[in-house]
């Protein structure tokens, strides 16, 4: 990937998040190659799931609640480090920020959270990987083992993470432009989350960014 789209959302009392969407959802028609069909498939299935999870039904199961649960914490937890990991590929990255902001000031901020991300994700890699060693013992209860799975997703996550915050520190090529739109998305995050909802939406459909209300419901104060 040669450029990735970064966005510094302003969340409110002074806080900011890394934010980016994929280019496309994977919806389009299957690709050449075996390899990228599966990957095409694979991607269908989850994002499927992930809509079943986030309308489930009230009256399901107790395994089925445990499973929504789990795919949409999962599918929060991707969302949260989407930034991260598509800057783990880029060569150069676009950072998107308010007007209110100097290019210095928007860059101090940006390397900031950069920092900040690469040692959490570092610990916390750390971290996960002794626990999945040692939720193998679960091999032994028949059935899959979700908890292995769970905590090897974790892993894999936080060591993307952590690559991609390293890259961006150390490695890309990062240019700058303002977005009027976001510095009324740091007014927006001091409301409650009703009197904003509306205003929000129309935000992110003007900025073709379908992902960032619910992104910005979950990290604004």
């Amino acid at each position: 990937m040669d450029n990735a789209i970064i966005y510094l959302l302003p969340v409110g009392s002074g806080r900011f998040e890394l934010y980016s969407e994929p280019l496309d959802d994977g919806a389009g028609a299957e690709p050449a190659g075996f390899w990228r069909r599966q990957a095409h498939r694979i991607h269908g299935h989850w994002r499927d799931a992930v809509h079943d999870a986030r309308n489930a039904k009230a009256d399901a199961t107790v395994f089925a609640r445990a499973r929504d649960w789990t795919v949409r914490r999962t599918a929060d937890a991707i969302a949260e480090q989407r930034a991260l990991w598509t800057l783990r590929r880029a060569a150069g990255a676009l950072l998107v920020h308010s007007p209110d902001l100097s290019q210095a000031q928007a860059a101090r901020v940006r390397d900031r959270l950069l920092a900040a991300a690469r040692m959490h994700h570092v610990r916390w890699l750390l971290v996960d990987a002794v626990v999945l060693v040692g939720s193998g013992v679960f091999m032994l209860v028949p059935g899959p083992n979700v908890i292995a799975y769970y905590f090897a997703f974790r892993v894999v996550g936080h060591f993307f993470s952590w690559s991609g915050a390293r890259r961006a520190l150390q490695a890309t090529a990062w240019r700058m432009q303002t977005e009027p739109a976001l510095a009324e998305l740091g007014q927006l995050a001091g409301l409650p989350r009703d009197a904003r909802a509306s205003r929000v939406h129309a935000i992110a459909s003007d900025l073709n960014l379908p992902r960032l209300a619910a992104f910005f419901d979950r990290t604004a104060a």
